[in-house]
């Protein structure tokens, strides 16, 4: 996708004025700070809220509706086990924040008796924005309370991570009032790819970008006055999909991704594993047999260096299969038929199919989400990657019901870095407070440098 490009708002209505809401960052998974354990009704995941309590009882309504809305008051009580008058008070401090709304009782199927009255989740006035910092590019998202991208846009990446903070510190104010259009914005996620400690907001360690110990909520949360939930891109597509994706992603989940960046999340009951050092998913120097690529730790045959679109790009440039080394023109050549170009992709699908027959014997989820160029764009090339699993894998005997490309297309980006608010929102529906003025675009040039020292003094901070 080029610079700037933009999906269309879908002519949502607006709510009278921008403003930013509160909601404590920190860790976005179950057992997180503030995040009620114990099981939800109706299959919610464990982080989702336990009915028992107040937080778990408003979660699991929350979750209720996400899943079957517009659905009656009723139907939420039978999937939620809570009394009448728990699932009235419940749902009323719901719609007063914003997150559900009731709907004309014609929106539910006819039916003999006194009408009811439908809730749904309310899409019009809340908006999760998001960053993905991914090699090439840097996507800028708005998504609203379903999962459903609302706009998007892409501005290259350049420079080391100072220069990247702070273009993301100026061009976030403009984003929102452009893009937002009176909605509140619950909050800014930031994801990436390599170890991410959601904790403290830190990317550890980013190998292709060269990141190290970066403090990425620090200097945004400093410079935008919002609150900043930094998490790995792959943890984050994993909380996505318990939220918006294949049910069976609640019971058990690997997610793997596999572009400049190699690795991989797994979740149980609803929770991502994040591990005491941050470092759950980290597959980037898993050893796969078939391959004697060199990496930079100084081996061959490490995950990330075979399977990089780096590495891949570099092939089909040297192949003369692409000029320029593109993903989007290999993309385009795939598509067009170019059997070089297909060759490739699935060439490298199937390495891909040989390393996920090795984490599902170790790991046996239920699910397997991949996201990968191909697998989004390129769907009838599965069945390359299906052979791979069935013949290696000891455990999956159903490739093609076990392992999914991404719930999310294409915006599997966008996603992705809306996913931590979300997750955040969903879990803990009532740390919504009273909303904040939304920050607004600088109006003059003497402005605009404002904000510069402060990311730049707090980058200087730490590194």
């Amino acid at each position: 996708m080029s610079a700037r490009e933009t999906l269309p708002a879908q002519g949502r209505p607006r709510a009278a004025a921008g403003v930013v809401s509160r909601l404590g960052a920190g860790r976005t998974t179950a057992g997180g700070p503030g995040s009620p354990g114990g099981s939800g009704g109706s299959g919610a995941p464990s982080g989702y809220g336990a009915p028992g309590g107040p937080a778990g009882s408003a979660a699991a309504i929350l979750r209720a509706v996400l899943d079957h809305g517009p659905v009656a008051r009723t139907a939420i009580g039978r999937a939620t086990g809570l009394s009448p008058a728990a699932v009235s008070r419940q749902t009323a401090g719901l719609i007063s924040l914003g997150l559900l709304r009731e709907l004309p009782a014609s929106s539910l199927a006819p039916r003999a008796g006194r009408p009811h009255v439908p809730l749904d989740v309310d899409t019009d006035l809340h908006l999760a924005c998001g960053v993905h910092i991914a090699v090439p590019f840097v996507t800028f998202s708005l998504v609203d309370l379903r999962g459903q991208v609302v706009t998007r846009e892409q501005l290259p990446r350049e420079g080391g991570p100072a220069d990247v903070l702070r273009m993301i510190a100026r061009h976030l104010p403009d984003f929102l009032a452009r893009r937002a259009q009176g909605n509140r914005v619950l909050g800014l996620g930031v994801v990436t790819g390599g170890r991410v400690d959601p904790d403290l907001g830190v990317v550890i360690e980013h190998e292709p970008l060269d990141w190290h110990d970066v403090p990425v909520r620090e200097v945004l949360a400093a410079a935008m006055g919002m609150p900043v939930h930094v998490d790995g891109h792959a943890r984050a597509l994993a909380q996505a999909e318990i939220l918006f994706g294949d049910p069976r992603a609640r019971r058990s989940l690997l997610q793997l991704f596999v572009g400049n960046v190699v690795d991989a999340a797994f979740a149980t009951d609803g929770s991502v594993h994040i591990g005491p050092h941050s470092a759950a998913g980290g597959i980037a120097h898993l050893r796969l047999a078939d391959s004697d690529v060199p990496c930079r730790c100084g081996r061959s045959g490490c995950a990330q260096a075979a399977l990089s679109e780096r590495t891949m790009l570099l092939r089909a440039t040297q192949d003369g299969i692409i000029s320029r080394p593109d993903l989007q023109v290999l993309l385009h050549a795939g598509l067009a038929g170019d059997p070089r170009a297909l060759s490739l992709l699935r060439a490298r699908l199937r390495l891909v199919g040989r390393m996920i027959s090795l984490l599902v014997d170790m790991m046996d989820p239920e699910i397997v989400v991949l996201t990968e160029a191909a697998a989004l764009c390129l769907p009838d090339l599965l069945v390359d990657l299906h052979e791979e699993i069935a013949a290696h894998s000891r455990v999956c005997t159903d490739p093609e019901r076990m392992v999914l490309p991404s719930s999310f297309g294409m915006n599997v980006l966008a996603v992705a870095a809306g996913a931590t608010v979300l997750d955040a929102v969903h879990r803990r529906p009532h740390s919504l407070p009273v909303p904040l003025p939304a920050p607004m675009p600088s109006r003059t040039p003497s402005r605009t440098p404002s904000r510069t020292p402060t990311v730049a003094a707090a980058a200087r901070r730490r590194y």
